[in-house]
């Protein structure tokens, strides 16, 4: 056991380390040793590998590699290795819903691999006055969303930067504001607070300017949480941009199973960090891979900075990945029927 426990301990801590530096060219040695790891050291993981049928040694590329279905995070402590878990990122979910829980056991880890993620498409965090719009996420304590603004607020340095529930008009003094510094000013909303923002009547003209002089960014992070009617995106960037007055809506896509984000600017087009791949299976059926350029699969992502958890998630989202096969677009979601893969877990005592 103390062989297994000091192990567990020095690979854990070389992965970390390679995350940290990691390079492109390096994706695919990295999520070897990551699944070999977690093959390993990740009791539920391992259940489901040999539930596929799938031998750990005769894997030797990541299309090989199985996807743990994302509703697991539901029912089981997904955790890879043994140290102390400090607290769970909890899913927000609808009403009746089981919240799925993501175990923390390195906050730094993660604090410091999302701000990488997020400055190296958008330049330091200190360049930006940063407005959290999230009330549905702020109305709960275990939001990674949250946990993960907090840090980029308290990074920027900046005295306006700061969150919002729905106090529209603060909101938009404080703007107006740090309008007057040569900052930037990145507004980030969960999607229903941005349409309620708008419809509350606020005339956006106020940031004209700003917006002109490509100094003013806009931000949703998806989906209604039961508060409104769900829309497709497209909908959604056509209200905004038409009642704020922009050109284009940004996009984050992450979520509480995932330690690593994507952002997309215009054209719903993300950009995954570098930590990050997503890969596409065949709508009707979990284990089949989509490889065409465009094609509607359901989204698979591989998640290098999941070491404490599971790097390999089966997602209920519907995508279509770009021609370079690394950017890809959010399309929506699968509906509530149970998917194959989870299925073969639900019998399974884990105790």
């Amino acid at each position: 056991m103390q062989e297994d426990l000091d192990a567990w301990v020095l690979r854990g801590k070389e992965l970390k380390n390679r995350v940290k530096a990691l390079i492109p060219q390096d994706f695919e040695a990295l999520a070897l040793d990551v699944f070999r790891y977690q093959a390993a050291f990740n009791p539920l993981y391992q259940t489901y590998i040999r539930m596929r049928g799938v031998s750990v040694e005769a894997v030797k590329s990541v299309d090989e590699i199985p996807f743990l279905p994302i509703e697991l995070f539901k029912n089981y402590r997904v955790q890879t290795g043994f140290a102390p878990i400090l607290f769970d990122f909890e899913s927000s979910g609808t009403t009746g819903q089981i919240p799925s829980k993501h175990p923390v056991c390195d906050p730094e880890f993660y604090q410091v691999h999302a701000l990488k993620s997020f400055e190296s498409q958008y330049g330091p965090v200190g360049n930006f006055h940063i407005f959290a719009l999230l009330p549905s996420y702020i109305e709960r304590g275990n939001s990674s969303l949250v946990f993960m603004m907090d840090h980029f607020i308290r990074a920027s340095g900046s005295e306006f930067s700061g969150f919002y529930l729905n106090q529209y008009e603060t909101l938009v003094e404080q703007i107006k504001a740090a309008l007057k510094s040569d900052r930037k000013i990145w507004v980030m909303g969960v999607t229903f607070g941005l349409l309620d923002w708008v419809d509350s009547g606020q005339d956006f003209s106020f940031w004209k300017e700003a917006v002109n002089e490509g100094r003013l960014m806009v931000m949703e992070t998806g989906g209604m949480k039961g508060r409104r009617e769900e829309w497709i995106r497209d909908r959604i960037h056509a209200f905004l941009m038409e009642g704020m007055g922009l050109p284009y809506i940004a996009s984050e896509y992450g979520m509480t199973e995932l330690f690593s984000q994507a952002y997309a600017d215009q054209g719903g087009i993300f950009n995954p960090a570098v930590s990050m791949r997503v890969h596409l299976r065949e709508v009707s059926d979990p284990f089949a891979e989509v490889r065409i350029p465009g094609k509607v699969g359901g989204i698979n992502v591989i998640d290098l900075a999941n070491i404490d958890s599971c790097a390999f998630i089966e997602t209920r989202d519907l995508g279509s990945l770009e021609s370079d096969g690394i950017r890809f677009k959010v399309l929506g979601r699968f509906d509530n029927a149970e998917m194959r893969g989870c299925s073969l877990m639900v019998s399974q005592d884990f105790s």
